[in-house]
């Protein structure tokens, strides 16, 4: 069953990486708390544990009725093991049925909960066969039992995800970078797939790491940024800063325009990035601001944009 997702979710992806403090990310998570928002995802892959179990901190002793949590299974925190040492990774791939058992046996242990209300599998790309076998049964049946709640897939691709929703009942995807001001792939299948079935789109990394925003971000797509990309995102800046708006508030409000995404999940790293996320996505965006984009061919004629609806 779908939960009643917010229009703002909490990706704690960010508060696995070593170079969040930990007090830092303990600030940040209470402050999110005391701002009203209510649903929390993670995973085992960011920071090898390190995020699940800093949510599972901030959680506790709240009631669990009061929140949302979502996790993922696909990977092992397996720091030492041989395929690590190989990789380089602090966990391995594995979508089998004991795999995901596993993962979630620990998941809960890390996040101090007797259950979840979204599990998503995590980026099964190179994984199909294993993710559809294995992983996709394992979880529909935990959902059937009433073990856990909705049952999703993660990717940061958007054909595979449509494919998902088109061969099993998933509840909810969670799109990653596929429905943003610089890509919006999703629109072309995942988007309407999701909206026919019923399906429930959480989308993520909405302002690519904040490269939408200027950062010096040294990557899209998980590549060197290109030229011509740093040119759009000038444009849209150029567009944006006319009407006097943020970049980042047309970014993270963008994907809300469509029907199909009942949520944006925001990435702070700090009580300062979460307050910067919260203004952003409550600051009025004129339609101006859409109407340039399109003109210009920023953003294609039949992509719905908040408050106008469909073109």
């Amino acid at each position: 069953m779908i939960p009643a997702l917010p229009r703002l979710g909490f990706g704690a992806a960010s508060l696995g990486q070593p170079a969040v403090p930990v007090a830092q990310a303990v600030d940040c998570l209470a402050a999110a708390w005391d701002s009203g928002m209510r649903y929390f995802d993670t995973a085992p892959m960011y920071g090898a544990g390190r995020s699940e179990t800093l949510v599972g901190q901030a959680l506790r002793g709240r009631p669990r009725g009061d929140y949302l949590l979502s996790t993922k299974v696909g990977r092992l925190v397996r720091p030492g093991h041989p395929e690590t040492a190989r990789t380089g990774a602090d966990w391995i791939y594995d979508f089998s049925s004991d795999g995901v058992l596993t993962s979630l046996e620990e998941s809960l242990r890390r996040l101090g909960v007797d259950r979840l209300d979204m599990v998503f599998i995590h980026d099964p790309d190179d994984h199909w066969r294993q993710a559809l076998e294995g992983a996709w049964p394992t979880l529909a049946g935990l959902r059937d039992e009433g073990v856990i709640g909705a049952v999703g897939v993660g990717m940061i691709q958007a054909p595979m995800l449509a494919r998902f929703i088109r061969e099993t009942d998933v509840d909810v995807v969670l799109a990653a970078g596929v429905y943003t001001l610089l890509d919006t792939q999703a629109r072309l299948e995942l988007l309407p797939e999701a909206q026919r079935r019923g399906v429930a789109v959480i989308a993520a990394q909405a302002m690519h790491g904040g490269l939408i925003d200027g950062a010096a971000n040294p990557e899209f797509r998980y590549r060197p940024v290109d030229e011509q990309t740093r040119a759009t995102v000038a444009r849209i800046a150029a567009i944006c800063h006319e009407h006097g708006v943020p970049t980042a508030a047309a970014a993270i409000q963008f994907p809300l325009g469509h029907p199909a995404v009942r949520c944006v999940l925001t990435g702070p790293a700090s009580p300062e990035q979460l307050a910067e996320n919260l203004a952003w996505s409550s600051l009025p965006v004129p339609p101006a601001v859409w109407a340039r984009l399109r003109s210009d061919g920023l953003l294609p004629p039949d992509v719905p944009v908040p408050g106008g609806g469909a073109p």
